[in-house]
């Protein structure tokens, strides 16, 4: 795996994958959504969530790209582990805070909002579906923020409110959620 934008570009990371329930998002599609948000974010600026962090892989390209605000939680105690180690070897610590937390037991006590939500959970994970309405639900996204949502060909969030777009990349797809400010 590695970091394919920004100050750390080309780093290479390989975390053990022995019995490891995560699935890494591929770099094509992680190179695909990071293009996307290019052109519509300014890193610098952002609070970002990473959620079902895995590998850490989002939480370093966003921080490689300038965002000094990540928060990763991830409940699979050797990819925590193995995410803290990163952020000491790539000197990412000031910049990330690493959380071992159940995502759906985090989110209703996190009381923060954030610029940015990723979540890459495990595809046959039961409760997938619900994910979108959750982070709204407990008011994660700030205003005009964007959730950005990781899943296969099995799940369709084009019907739900917040829905605004959808990028396939194989059977890889990423479905945008907005928290746009009513008027």
């Amino acid at each position: 795996m590695r970091i394919i934008g920004g100050t750390l570009k080309g780093r290479r990371f390989n975390p053990p994958a022995d019995k490891w329930p995560t699935r890494p998002t591929t770099d094509f599609a992680k190179e695909g959504l990071f293009n996307i948000l290019a052109n519509n974010v300014d890193f610098a600026d952002l609070k970002v969530l990473d959620l079902f962090g895995g590998t850490g892989s989002h939480s370093y390209e966003f921080i490689s790209r300038g965002c000094t605000n990540v928060t990763y939680v991830d409940k699979f105690g050797p990819a925590v582990a193995f995410v803290k180690r990163m952020a000491k070897e790539l000197s990412l610590e000031s910049s990330l805070r690493v959380f071992r937390a159940d995502v759906f037991k985090f989110m209703p006590h996190c009381g923060e909002t954030f610029d940015y939500i990723f979540a890459g959970p495990p595809y046959p994970l039961p409760n997938l579906d619900s994910i979108p309405d959750l982070i709204f639900q407990y008011q994660l996204l700030a205003p005009e923020g964007w959730f950005v949502l990781e899943h296969n060909p099995n799940h369709d969030f084009t019907k739900h409110p917040h829905f605004f777009q959808q990028r396939n990349y194989g059977t890889t797809i990423f479905s945008f959620f907005k928290n746009e400010v009513s008027e």
